[in-house]
């Protein structure tokens, strides 16, 4: 679902027969499941935004969180840009375990109930992931280590679940690690 828009009839003929003949147009559902969605699109983004920093605000403060990566915050690396670029500062985090146990992520991950794993981010609904036992499996852990991708980073994206639940949710699964 985009587009293209060019003004060179040549590039746009090469396009059009590309598009014709792989198919690239969707299909009734396709569009009406967009046509549908983009309706509470804003909705969904102000609520994924607020419980986003919610979360991100809790999770700093909580005694077994080491660090938390949320561009909303003033001393994030990025925060400059996604200030600039964004209205708000969404709903993706990350986050460590101050004793940073491969052992104790697993157990969190075992523990949340709110949350789906899940490696594709992105949904309406909360998911988690552990990108040292997951997405980054394969890459020794001292690569991982020297990109900053600790044996407990646990990777948030949040949904549009109500926020307390959420919270409750990570601070029973944080109480058995």
């Amino acid at each position: 679902m985009g587009a293209l828009i060019v003004n060179d009839e040549k590039l746009f003929q090469e396009l059009a027969f590309i598009a014709n003949s792989c198919g690239a147009v969707p299909g009734p559902q396709d569009s009406f499941l967009v046509l549908r969605g983009i309706k509470t699109l804003h909705l969904r983004m102000e609520r994924h935004c607020y419980n986003g920093k919610k979360i991100a605000e809790h999770l700093r403060n909580h005694p077994k969180v080491g660090k938390v990566y949320w561009p909303g915050f003033a001393d994030h690396p990025n925060h400059a840009i996604a200030k600039k670029q964004m209205r708000d500062f969404g709903g993706m985090l990350s986050f460590t375990l101050k004793n940073d146990s491969l052992e104790k992520a697993t157990t969190l991950m075992e523990s949340v109930e709110l949350f789906s794993l899940a490696e594709s981010l992105g949904g309406v609904e909360s998911l988690i992931n552990h990108p040292a036992s997951m997405t980054h499996a394969s890459i020794p852990k001292e690569e991982r280590v020297k990109n900053g991708l600790s044996d407990s980073l646990i990777r948030l994206s949040i949904g549009v679940e109500d926020v307390e639940d959420l919270i409750e949710d990570l601070n029973q699964a944080l109480s058995k690690v």
